[in-house]
């Protein structure tokens, strides 16, 4: 008899399961879950230390401010514009590098390098070519057009996305050629025998079984569109143009106010936005998993 035998209680999946999952639970609880927690209880209290409890006081307050709501208002249009396009060209590309092609290695290397490239370096590249004595700005005045200090114009929404879009291209383009090379190829000579044309098996057999994929990429995208203060901050300081004045620069700014009610407010409701859309997308794809089998 093995006098090292396992309780019969170890010997079950699930508590195996939970015993090897146990530090990362627990890291996980120490450093997340437990201050998330805390500042949820924060935001409903006066004070951070003898506060009484106050309700909805912070969010009204919160809600009610100018600076907020421009803040919100400017990161629900940053994820509104640039994640579709994001997904669309990831989409495009994934299903031009999924055929046999000349430099498909390197383009797909050309893709995924930003990945690789510190925050810093990128926005080193994107300041010298928006810069007012810039290749773009040269560009334009070539043709013709006045220069535009892009920045401090409308047009930083625009430089934004194109940073988001340009860094996080190769990422969702390597997971949709994930996912197209996961659909079996019987599906397309049924189809074809069936007599579909191209149109009609990029519909209604590649973008069917690509759903779960999508909704993964549109989650990873969502998440990494909140993400983007890194390279906001870095452009144009805590205070940037309005139109770029992000989630993250207020909850930035409020830290630094020692505002911790109106911070902590501000990322519970962040947290709860993100939840909501995340459970929607998932209870989507999960009707159409059950509808398609």
């Amino acid at each position: 008899m093995n006098r090292f035998q396992l309780p019969p209680w170890l010997r079950k999946d699930g508590a195996a399961a939970v015993l090897f999952l146990a530090p990362s639970i627990s890291g996980f609880s120490l450093f997340y879950m437990v201050p998330f927690a805390m500042s949820v209880y924060y935001s409903f209290t006066g004070k951070v230390h003898g506060g009484s409890f106050v309700g909805f006081a912070n969010y009204r307050e919160l809600l009610s401010g100018s600076s907020f709501r421009q803040a919100a208002f400017n990161s629900m249009l940053f994820t509104g514009i640039g994640v579709p396009i994001l997904i669309a060209l990831s989409l495009i590309l994934a299903l031009i590098l999924n055929r046999q092609m000349w430099l498909k290695n390197g383009l797909q290397t050309a893709f995924v390098l930003p990945l690789v490239v510190p925050v810093a370096s990128i926005v080193m590249i994107w300041k010298i070519f928006i810069d007012w004595n810039g290749a773009l700005n040269a560009l334009l005045h070539s043709v013709g057009l006045p220069r535009v200090d892009w920045l401090n114009s409308n047009g930083s929404m625009t430089v934004l996305i194109a940073i988001y879009i340009w860094k996080n291209l190769g990422y969702n383009m390597i997971l949709f050629l994930a996912g197209l090379q996961s659909i079996p190829q019987s599906y397309y000579e049924t189809a074809r025998i069936e007599g579909a044309g191209r149109l009609r098996q990029l519909l209604g057999v590649t973008i069917v079984y690509l759903i779960p994929t999508i909704v993964f990429v549109i989650l990873i995208s969502i998440v990494n569109s909140f993400k983007v203060f890194r390279e906001t901050y870095m452009l144009a300081g805590d205070y940037p143009y309005d139109r770029i004045y992000m989630m993250q620069h207020y909850m930035n700014n409020m830290f630094f106010s020692l505002d911790v009610q109106k911070l902590t407010a501000a990322a519970a409701l962040m947290v709860g936005f993100i939840v909501i859309l995340a459970t929607g997308l998932l209870t989507v794809e999960r009707r159409f998993q059950e509808n398609l089998e």
